[in-house]
């Protein structure tokens, strides 16, 4: 329910392939060769680039920095993430000789990257599809051709097959198939290119998406007639990406994105084209907005939040000329969702101290708290993560102890079941439904060990059905694996979850490489699924772990307040914490483990190689936020004030000043050996701007006393998500496992 922009991955929801970034390691590890070899090293005729230092000192609340490598922000950055082109001569040509350098030193393994990446391509149904959601007398889906990076948005005639034990999940290409958007074809042409929300109208007749051809995350939103096949109108520019259409089919509400990269005003217009027409403007920078309708269509939602503070407007969908009218004013540290449910509003809510959230309801025309209604009571350590609403049932997701379940409630009597697993570490999900009048929900379910099944789940009888299993080509046997949950007590004795995957032969003595993975900010939490990337791991005698760090809500929401703002090196310290436990349990030893985190999961990388490099064998850092002081200083980017509650605000705050400065990674390498590192970004990217990873690895290569290697590497064609074909998200996850496998094989000291 809660819809924060954070420095997170982005992933498509219609087929997960690979649930989280991961490293592989390499099962024959060898030793280190002699000096002699080494004296002959592939690093040591590949000389490291040593960028320009350039002293520029800042002034803070009377605090002085020097910072060598600020010059490699580009001062027109704004610019750059609508054209990448633009970028200043100096920092495109310190890019290229990074990536020069990196390629030069991991050119031994192509070979190994060409080997991973196989394997991984082999585990994926290339012609995959999702099961379709029915809608009316339609039933949509998205599915792939046989090579095609990107989807194909269809729909059919929707079957007249009730919920039952004979439905046949979805296959063969239907005779009668309408394809609403072929994003193959759309991308031809393009380095980059991937799509934010993709809808039809309620009435069926058109058919929108919003496009970004660069990854920069600045949208275009194209509108479609169906029956001519025509674009109508010009396209919405500067878009967030974020639009609805309304019950009417008649209009779209879609946010702006402005030169910040902030989704600063919403505007309706036409569907089938015409003017806009501003509807609102957030005048508080630190306020991001999002739009929807209520599950009953009964409004147009207005979301504005920050980390800790949220604020709700509502506009009849019957007049959606309307001025929308605020539900609760924000106060800080209040947080709400709202729905409408026919006759009634339901509100998840923080408010009156529920920390980890409790669901009232109100009968009100305007749901003010004054008018809220207790139903289900705060539960300390059961997280309300969000709900659903149809008809006839309210569902609603929890999680208790890093695992997840489904409670479906019966609006007529408010009688509860749930749906429960028994597994030690599994993750369960709401598919999402295009209908409201229905007693099917539709839920996933998946391990670590167990790929993806998607089940349509019958409210009223309690009668599931499988629709999917995720399909690996090239085969897979959950009984060869074993998934377990461990525990490892941190500094302040809190127990911090630990999700193991590994071979079910693996020896728990110590010898086997370790590859572990954290987050750890913005209560995002670390679900413990399949993910076909790390059997290429597992499957040469790797053990896989994810730390559930504080930081996260894996625990419940005080798990997140934990590891946030003036509690952030908690999320260092448990991660830590996690490594030696692991180590101490026999799951790996010392200097023998990989760790691995992408954008504040970077940070982490960062923090952790600062305070412990001692333990890591290598460290990937993926479009990782590691310089904290900053950016958080610039009110210029797109993130900063938004996440002045997740952080702090050091323009303003001399406490905040110093205790950022305690620990953001980029102003706290010193002189230390740290181990092999690989940083890596885009140069499109609005959330962890490139110079980020750039000036971190600058900095890292000057300090270093172990001369092991730091790499960067840049995407010059993609921003925070990497890649946007599904296959070449892949090359970019075989170059990580490569990178990890070489860092402790130790290959740059080998013969050049």
């Amino acid at each position: 329910m809660k819809n924060h922009p954070v420095r997170g991955l982005n992933r498509r929801n219609f087929l997960n392939y690979s649930a989280g970034a991961t490293v592989a390691l390499h099962a024959g590890l060898v030793a280190a060769p002699s000096s002699v070899l080494a004296a002959e090293s592939l690093m040591s005729k590949t000389p490291a680039p040593k960028p320009l230092k350039l002293p520029h000192t800042i002034e803070q609340l009377g605090f002085r920095r020097t910072d060598d490598y600020f010059w490699m922000k580009d001062d027109n950055w704004q610019a750059v993430l609508r054209d990448p082109s633009a970028i200043k001569a100096d920092v495109k040509a310190q890019l290229i000789e990074e990536n020069a350098y990196t390629k030069a030193l991991l050119k031994p393994t192509e070979a190994l990257q060409t080997t991973i990446f196989e394997e991984i391509k082999g585990r994926i149904k290339e012609d995959d599809s999702s099961v379709p959601a029915p809608d009316g007398v339609w039933e949509y889906y998205v599915r792939y051709n046989i090579g095609g990076q990107h989807p194909i948005n269809a729909r059919k005639p929707r079957s007249q097959d009730k919920i039952s034990s004979e439905t046949v999940p979805f296959a063969k290409i239907p005779a009668d198939e309408q394809i609403l958007l072929d994003e193959d074809a759309a991308a031809k042409g393009h380095e980059y290119y991937s799509t934010a929300t993709t809808t039809h109208s309620p009435d069926h007749t058109l058919y929108a998406w919003a496009e970004d051809t660069q990854g920069s995350e600045v949208y275009k939103i194209y509108v479609k007639d169906l029956a001519t096949g025509q674009v109508l109108g010009k396209p919405v520019e500067s878009a967030t990406g974020d639009f609805v259409f309304t019950p009417d089919s008649q209009h779209i509400f879609w946010t702006f994105r402005d030169d910040n990269g902030r989704p600063s005003k919403l505007y309706r217009r036409p569907a089938r084209g015409g003017e806009d027409v501003l509807v609102y403007e957030e005048t508080d920078p630190g306020f991001f907005m999002g739009v929807g309708l209520t599950s009953d269509e009964q409004f147009i939602l207005i979301s504005i939040n920050d980390h800790e503070t949220s604020e709700a407007r509502l506009i009849p969908a019957k007049t959606p000329t309307a001025a929308p009218v605020v539900v609760e004013a924000r106060h800080t540290g209040v947080q709400y969702s709202v729905d409408h449910w026919d006759d009634r509003f339901v509100i998840l809510t923080n408010a009156d101290g529920a920390v980890d959230f409790q669901i009232m309801t109100s009968s009100a025309a305007v749901p003010a708290r004054s008018t809220w209604k207790p139903w289900i009571a705060h539960r300390p350590g059961i997280y309300v993560t969000g709900f659903g609403l149809f008809k006839g049932h309210m569902v609603r997701t929890e999680r208790e102890n890093a695992n997840s379940r489904i409670v479906i409630t019966r609006k007529a009597d408010h009688s509860e079941h749930e749906i429960a697993v028994k597994e030690e570490a599994y993750a369960l999900g709401l598919g999402g439904s295009l209908e409201y009048d229905t007693t099917v929900m539709r839920y996933t379910y998946t391990s670590p060990t167990t790929p993806a099944q998607t089940y349509d789940y019958d409210m009223t009888t309690q009668q599931k059905v499988l629709r999917k299993t995720q399909v690996v080509p090239s085969g897979h046997n959950p009984a060869d694996y074993v998934a377990k949950r461990l525990y490892a007590k941190a500094s302040d004795g809190a127990e911090v979850p630990v999700t193991v995957l590994m071979k079910k032969d693996t020896r728990l003595d110590g010898s086997a490489p370790l590859l572990l993975y954290g987050y750890g900010s913005y209560g995002i939490s670390m679900e413990p699924t399949f993910s076909v990337s790390t059997l290429s791991l597992v499957n040469r005698g790797f053990i896989y772990a994810i730390a559930h760090i504080r930081g996260g809500t894996e625990k419940g929401y005080n798990w997140f307040l934990d590891g946030r703002k003036f509690k952030k090196k908690n999320t260092f310290t448990d991660f830590i914490a996690a490594a030696e436990h692991l180590i101490a349990k026999g799951y790996g030893a010392k200097g023998r483990i990989v760790a691995q985190g992408g954008s504040a999961g970077g940070m982490l990388m960062g923090a952790i190689a600062n305070l412990r490099p001692d333990l890591w064998g290598g460290v990937i850092g993926q479009v990782p936020f590691v310089d904290v002081l900053n950016t958080m200083s610039d009110t210029s980017l797109p993130l900063t004030p938004p996440e002045w509650p997740e952080w702090g605000n050091p323009l303003e705050d001399k406490v905040a000043y110093e205790y950022i400065a305690s620990y953001s990674p980029y102003d706290n390498v010193t002189a230390k050996a740290y181990p092999p590192v690989l940083a890596t970004g885009g140069l499109s990217d609005p959330r962890v701007t490139y110079w980020e990873p750039m000036k971190w690895a600058s900095k890292l290569r000057e300090y270093t006393t172990s001369g092991s290697p730091i790499l960067l590497k840049i995407n010059m064609e993609a921003g925070h998500g990497g890649a946007s074909g599904r296959f070449d998200r892949l090359k970019e996850t075989a170059l990580n496992y490569a990178f990890a496998i070489w860092a402790l094989d130790k290959g740059w000291t080998k013969p050049a």
